[in-house]
């Protein structure tokens, strides 16, 4: 359930003046399941990186998240967590919860940090990606994978010939948002985006917060509660956009 509001506006760099940085020092500390927990350990992931102390509670707690972050940084276990953590309190069947990234090698790599991460009562995530067979992936769909990763394209096509359905899904992720609209797929995202239910929640990750990125903001994330000068002001503040935005 989205918490009402402003969603949280973060940086991997550290925050400014205006804002609280997270005092998160170990995964230990999260409020998830026993068993993810345990799983993070056994994985060996202790200590968050910047992104991930900034992003994790504020999306454990149901709020959007608007986050710069560059590759690298750990931004997929930034969202993952969150993601893992409402599929196990969730027991309606179908699509729950939706990743767009840009390019197949990073939909792969996304998936392949669920699989090391999930229990063995998970689901496996669906990959929806161009360039494969796509048997395995619509099987993995038709199987009930809660976990989609995709391309925008190859999912606007499965869209197109109805194979798929976005009606359940309780998150949504843009990874890498910046390069997806730099590859020319905001029509296809506008196109998904425009069947998944309003009542979800929505974690944006990019490496810049241009004009373009704070569009989808404030289409995506604030819906009707603040206005674009609003959203300029706080973006300038709490993202160092450039002036010219």
């Amino acid at each position: 359930m989205r918490v009402p509001g402003q969603p949280a506006y973060l940086r991997s760099a550290p925050v400014n003046s205006g804002q609280q940085e997270s005092k998160m020092q170990s995964f230990s500390e999260l409020s998830i399941s026993p068993s993810l927990k345990k799983r993070l350990t056994a994985a060996r992931f202790s200590a968050p990186t910047p992104v991930q102390a900034a992003a994790i509670p504020q999306a454990l707690g149901g709020k959007d998240v608007i986050a710069t972050a560059q590759t690298g940084t750990g931004k997929t276990l930034a969202f993952l967590i969150p993601v893992m953590e409402k599929l196990s309190a969730q027991e309606a069947a179908g699509i729950a919860a939706l990743v767009l990234v840009p390019t197949r090698e990073l939909a792969m790599q996304v998936v392949a940090q669920y699989d090391a991460l999930r229990s063995k009562q998970a689901q496996p995530a669906a990959l929806v990606v161009g360039g494969l067979p796509e048997g395995r992936q619509l099987d993995a769909i038709r199987r009930g994978a809660r976990l989609v990763v995709a391309t925008p394209g190859r999912l606007e096509d499965y869209m197109d010939r109805k194979l798929v359905s976005l009606a359940g899904v309780k998150t949504l992720v843009l990874d890498e948002a910046d390069r997806m609209l730099d590859m020319g797929f905001l029509p296809a995202i506008r196109r998904i985006v425009s069947v998944v239910p309003k009542e979800r929640q929505t974690l944006c990750f990019s490496a810049t917060m241009d004009g373009a990125i704070a569009q989808l903001v404030r289409d995506y994330t604030f819906g009707s509660t603040c206005g674009s000068r609003h959203l300029k002001r706080r973006m300038a503040r709490s993202l160092n956009c450039c002036p010219g935005y």
